[in-house]
């Protein structure tokens, strides 16, 4: 081997090692967690009307998508007391007070579904549009109480 080659090889080498530690080095550092800012929703799409009607089929459409997606943080009913708050140490709102949806515009809220936010994972082509939008409809349901019953007649014997 002549000694220009062999002077290439070993810069090669030595190249290549330096770059494989760094590539080690770099696996190694811990990632940041995710940063805690507050959410901001661009006014535009705030703005944004839900186009699906809050109809019976849609709010049963939406409730199917919160059972396989939502309940394992949100909770089965809404009270943001699902199986991994304590475990990841999440501050979740109540969905059955109506004051908690209050400040969320759908638009918002399909903002969110579809970014994500802090530990939330974005939805974006997981979900379609129509599923984020009968979801909304679901969640603001959980809050609307049932109008009370008429009392029952008396019945004259």
């Amino acid at each position: 081997m002549s000694k220009p080659t062999f002077v290439l090889a070993t810069l090669m080498f030595v190249a290549l090692l330096g770059f494989s530690q760094e590539k080690q080095e770099k696996k190694e550092t811990p990632q940041a967690p995710p940063p805690t800012a507050e959410l901001k929703v661009p006014p535009e799409e705030a703005a944004k009307p839900n186009p699906v009607k809050p109809s019976e089929n849609s709010i049963a459409e939406g409730k199917k998508v919160f059972a396989t997606q939502c309940t394992m943080c949100h909770g089965e009913s809404g009270d943001g007391k699902g199986d991994l708050v304590e475990p990841m140490n999440l501050k979740l709102k109540d969905w059955q007070d109506p004051a908690s949806l209050k400040e969320f515009s759908d638009g918002a809220l399909f903002y969110v579904l579809t970014k994500g936010h802090k530990e939330m994972p974005s939805q974006e082509g997981r979900m379609k549009d129509n599923q984020k939008w009968d979801l909304i409809n679901y969640i603001r349901s959980l809050s609307k109480k049932e109008p009370p019953k008429e009392p029952a007649k008396e019945q004259k014997p």
